[in-house]
């Protein structure tokens, strides 16, 4: 941390002049951007936008996870401050990464909030960014991957999950955390031959043709092995990675809506995401973070560090275009 700028920066997410570069006041105080970024809605010259989507009304279990944007965005304040370890360029230096804020919606009319959302996502896309996701619940990835289909064509699907949320689900107005994948693959949105699924462990009998990597592969072959499977897998297609943070062990992620026992740990993921860098990432999420039944913050803490490995992931794939 840089003293003397900790001693007078605060509340940069507001008062900060320049998009680019790293922030250093008090991790304890200040509004809670992510990663301190400048607050805006002004997408002009913005490279990617970070946006929140604070809704849960389609869990299953427990619910929570409206407050997991907030609570992320609280979490990364600890790594405003320094270039993320190991990748050897810092994204906040090279490309203009703008906190969007959440989007609005109307709690009690959830029939349009697919809609809502997936114009949301449009917006940020024709304004010439990118967009990555803080959930909330794991719905919110559908409406997401329309809008990014639209623009794309059919993507491939890069998701880290317990679950493979493809359990049958024809009635597409039915807005359920646990179908989403089905429609999108029956909706040819997400291209499944061209898309992994990583630490699954509850089972579904048809995995609509997508290439799973479950939990106990990556724990017999090792993370750089699932690694490599994964990038060639996904070759050069346009990606989105969705990642559900019950795709770790409850004991590294416990607030969660929905955990299984013998997930990943963080390690693994941490290699895994590192691991797979060169992928033609063009957006990304990170959902089911649910601050009530997370009571050290481990949960908020991985999902901050999961969404700064996405920036690098995305940020990585701009740099190899501009060389």
């Amino acid at each position: 941390m840089a003293l003397p700028d900790a001693r007078r920066e605060v509340d940069t997410a507001f008062t900060r002049e320049d998009a680019r570069g790293r922030a250093f006041e008090n991790t304890f105080g200040g509004a809670p951007s992510f990663l301190r970024r400048r607050y805006t809605k002004d997408l002009t010259g913005v490279d990617l936008a970070v946006t929140g989507v604070p809704f849960d009304q389609a869990v299953t279990n427990r619910p929570g996870t409206r407050l997991g944007p907030r609570a992320i965005r609280e979490a990364s304040a600890l790594q405003s401050a320094d270039a993320p370890h190991g990748w050897g360029f810092d994204p906040l230096d090279e490309f203009t990464v703008v906190d969007y804020g959440d989007l609005a919606f109307d709690y009690a009319a959830v029939a349009s909030f697919p809609a809502r959302l997936e114009a949301h996502i449009a917006g940020i896309l024709d304004a010439g960014a990118a967009s990555l996701v803080l959930g909330g619940d794991h719905y919110i990835s559908f409406p997401i991957l329309k809008a990014y289909a639209a623009k794309y064509g059919p993507i491939s699907l890069l998701q880290f999950d317990a679950h493979s949320d493809t359990w049958p689900d024809d009635d597409m107005d039915r807005i359920d955390h646990g179908t989403m994948f089905y429609k999108a693959v029956k909706c040819g949105i997400v291209d499944p031959a061209r898309s992994v699924q990583v630490g699954i462990r509850t089972d579904n009998p048809d995995p609509l043709g997508v290439n799973i990597i479950d939990a106990r592969e990556v724990h017999l072959q090792g993370p750089q092995a699932a690694a490599r499977r994964i990038r060639e897998i996904l070759g050069d297609h346009p990606v989105y990675l969705s990642f559900d943070i019950d795709g770790l062990d409850p004991a590294f992620a416990p607030g969660t809506g929905t955990p299984v026992w013998g997930g990943l740990s963080s390690g693994q993921a941490a290699v895994i995401l590192r691991d797979i860098a060169g992928i033609n990432l063009v957006g990304g999420d990170v959902v089911e973070v649910s601050p009530p039944f997370d009571p050290t913050g481990a949960t908020a803490v991985a999902g901050a560090h999961v969404a700064s490995e996405i920036m690098c992931l995305w940020a990585w794939t701009r740099r190899e275009e501009q060389t």
